[in-house]
């Protein structure tokens, strides 16, 4: 059952779009240094490292875990086996605000597959609030001017993140439908190493398809040890922890309304940190998001 939004639920599924936008940027700077899948597999053998310390027990004989290893191996597939490694995937050949931008088509995504998939209504304010969301990604895409839509083109990277913002719904609704015993649930720490165990091993089992296709050595700096050490822990552990706890409060639905800020949140980033200046359009389509946002969350 979800509750309507407070301070504390939007602070939960604020603070990810934020970390996530941050993801972007890091994973577009060492796209060079490092294979998009490999990165994705050392991401999370650093963040199940960390867990297995503060929730090592989980794994053990007798746990639960294992009377529901389908199920976690499922949230791993989706939301850390696909979704991460699809997008460094699409850093590859798109920037970090477009990949972003793609990625805001995700309450679109997540009415189709709650309403065709898990039996979810989809309210006249959900539409609305899609509606208006999509209206401020338009306002980025478009730099102010409608005319630069006409001319859009989606390169590889756009396709990989709309296939990886597909797997993100899917795994949103999935952590919904509760089957774990509450005592598992309720630890954060092991509910979230049960997710990334499982998710490091599709991770490794896609890292080395990526070999076979073509090795490619990484490039050992301290820039790509920091970097890795960012994803590892804060769009990792810290956005996933908040992000669960966010859904399970307010819903996917309105959850998803949540994750178009995280252009917005690219474009501040992008200004900070590569010398991109915002404009005035950026401010309009953060009121369109946001108004995104509260009408989808109205009761």
């Amino acid at each position: 059952m979800t509750t309507p939004l407070n301070f504390r639920t939007v602070f939960l599924l604020t603070l990810p779009p934020l970390l996530w936008a941050g993801n972007a940027i890091v994973g577009r700077l060492v796209h060079a240094m490092v294979p998009p899948v490999l990165l994705n597999l050392l991401r999370w053998s650093i963040a199940c490292l960390i867990l297995l310390a503060l929730a090592g027990p989980v794994f053990a004989r007798g746990s639960a875990l294992w009377r529901h290893w389908r199920r976690y191996s499922m949230l791993g597939l989706l939301g850390i086996g696909m979704f991460n490694a699809l997008q460094y995937l699409a850093l590859q050949s798109s920037t970090p605000i477009n990949v972003t931008l793609v990625a805001s088509s995700l309450p679109v995504w997540m009415m189709l597959s709650g309403r065709l998939f898990f039996g979810a209504p989809v309210s006249a304010r959900q539409l609305a609030g899609a509606v208006l969301s999509i209206a401020g990604v338009l306002v980025v895409l478009a730099r102010g001017e409608w005319g630069h839509v006409l001319g859009l083109r989606l390169v590889a990277g756009d396709l990989f993140m709309i296939l990886a913002s597909i797997a993100w719904s899917f795994y949103s609704w999935l952590l919904m439908r509760t089957t774990e015993p509450a005592a598992l649930r309720a630890d954060w720490a092991g509910f979230l190493l049960a997710q990334v165990g499982f998710g490091a091993l599709w991770s490794g089992a896609f890292a080395l398809g990526e070999q076979a296709l073509g090795p490619i050595a990484v490039q050992w700096s301290w820039a790509l040890v920091g970097a890795l050490a960012y994803v590892a822990i804060f769009p990792a552990i810290i956005a996933f922890r908040c992000w669960g706890e966010g859904v399970r409060l307010a819903g996917p639905g309105v959850g998803a309304f949540f994750v178009n800020l995280t252009p917005l949140f690219t474009a501040l980033l992008s200004a900070a940190i590569l010398g991109e200046t915002p404009h005035l359009y950026h401010g309009a389509a953060f009121v369109l998001i946001v108004a995104g946002i509260v009408v989808s969350a109205r009761r």
